[in-house]
């Protein structure tokens, strides 16, 4: 089971800027309306998270007490998706092994390296900001990679576990590569596109190995309470979080800082 950490975190964002929220978005086009659980201000601990699950077992009827470890109503996710249903967000640890997560690495830098990967842009107009500074490519669902089908199936299991679980009506997904050098960030914005929320849930996977806080780089995501929690890029780290609830930034780092975004979507 991947380990999961409880407190708030934050993310890589991609859409709609703070600034001026009613003129940015970025392809490709996103589909439809969605309808999300509230969340409570307040992070759980994991033990508060841990208590929750338990307690869900604990008043079950003898004859429906579930087992954790067979039970189809049990999923390696449930942490997770407990998290997002009370915080609407969480970060996993641990979601692919080092060897993938390391693929998807050496992968992401050599597609940046053969200038495979373009300046990000932001509006209608696919304009160039200073606003935005990584450069990305977009997964091709009929041209994966090895390395990125790993990825793909892995949030594909996140995916049905969510649906399952909180009826969300997720679809599909969407996928890129975002490399930043050092000193560049992105702007304070949210992760929905201009006239469409389509964009349920929000997913940042990191790939740089061996980073240190002093590195910076982190993932910045603002509560409800006024307060933010930043979520460092480390190697394996996934952050999920509502992708219309939370606003968020990405600060500066003084390394190349890798990541793959990624959204699950309902149905236009």
């Amino acid at each position: 089971m991947p380990a999961f950490d409880a407190t708030p975190p934050t993310l890589d964002g991609f859409d709609q800027l703070v600034a001026d929220p009613s003129e940015y978005s970025i392809e490709p086009p996103a589909e439809e309306q969605i309808k999300r659980d509230a969340c409570l201000e307040h992070p759980l601990i994991e033990a508060e998270i841990e208590l929750l699950i338990d307690c869900l077992i604990g008043d079950a009827a003898p004859d429906e007490a579930i087992d954790v470890s067979t039970n189809f109503r049990s999923s390696e996710f449930d942490i997770a998706t407990s998290a997002l249903t009370v915080n609407g967000w969480c970060v996993v640890s641990t979601f692919l092994s080092q060897t993938q997560t390391q693929a998807l690495s050496t992968e992401c830098m050599a597609m940046h390296d053969a200038q495979l990967l373009k300046p990000a842009r932001v509006g209608a107009n696919r304009a160039a900001t200073l606003l935005r500074g990584d450069s990305t490519r977009w997964f091709q669902p009929d041209a994966l990679s090895i390395q990125q089908q790993a990825f793909t199936d892995r949030i594909e299991a996140l995916r049905n576990a969510l649906n399952r679980d909180l009826f969300l009506g997720l679809v599909d997904t969407e996928s890129h590569y975002a490399v930043y050098r050092p000193g560049a960030g992105y702007a304070r914005h949210l992760d929905c596109l201009r006239n469409n929320d389509s964009r349920v849930i929000s997913a940042v996977f990191y790939l740089n190995e061996a980073w240190q806080d002093a590195d910076g780089g982190a993932l910045r995501l603002y509560l409800a309470d006024q307060s933010y929690h930043d979520v460092f890029p480390r190697a394996g780290t996934l952050l999920l979080f509502l992708s219309a609830q939370f606003e968020h930034e990405v600060l500066p780092a003084t390394r190349d800082r890798m990541s793959i975004a990624c959204w699950m979507r309902q149905r236009a």
